[in-house]
């Protein structure tokens, strides 16, 4: 099963102050062994929502909202993508994770929708689209 894992924004993170060196090489290692382990597909951290925007749809109306964002315990500062056996897999892997803000947070582990989890609504046909752009995506990496 995929999960992604949403390490959420702080004050800090919200303010664009960069991590010490101390966390960058602990989560360096912490990777290391995320992709020996043949987990990690994925991760990045993200910008403050000051340099970001949103989208916000009301019927056929697009209207767009630049950053940054009030809420920020509702912000995300980066995340993983992770290939793991079951959800059990994934929270012991994170409560390994170096503490990604150096206080008090939180990381959502979150699994990801797979073809087989959308029963007959997903036909023949937008499965063979699904593949197809998979392999589309597969090919450009």
């Amino acid at each position: 099963m995929r999960v992604m894992v949403l390490i959420k924004a702080d004050k800090n993170s919200e303010a664009g102050v960069m991590p010490d060196p101390q966390l960058l090489t602990e989560m360096g290692q912490y990777n290391e062994e995320l992709v020996k382990a043949g987990i990690l597909l994925a991760g990045e951290g993200l910008h403050p929502s000051s340099r970001g925007a949103r989208v916000r749809f009301e019927g056929r109306q697009r209207s767009v909202i630049d950053g940054p964002f009030a809420e920020t315990k509702e912000l995300l500062a980066g995340f993983w993508l992770w290939q793991v056996r079951s959800m059990e897999e994934a929270i012991e892997w994170v409560k390994r994770c170096p503490n990604p803000m150096g206080e008090a947070c939180e990381v959502e582990i979150r699994p990801v929708f797979e073809a087989d989890d959308f029963g007959e609504a997903l036909t023949p046909e937008l499965r063979e689209q699904e593949d197809r752009l998979r392999e589309q995506i597969a090919a450009r990496h």
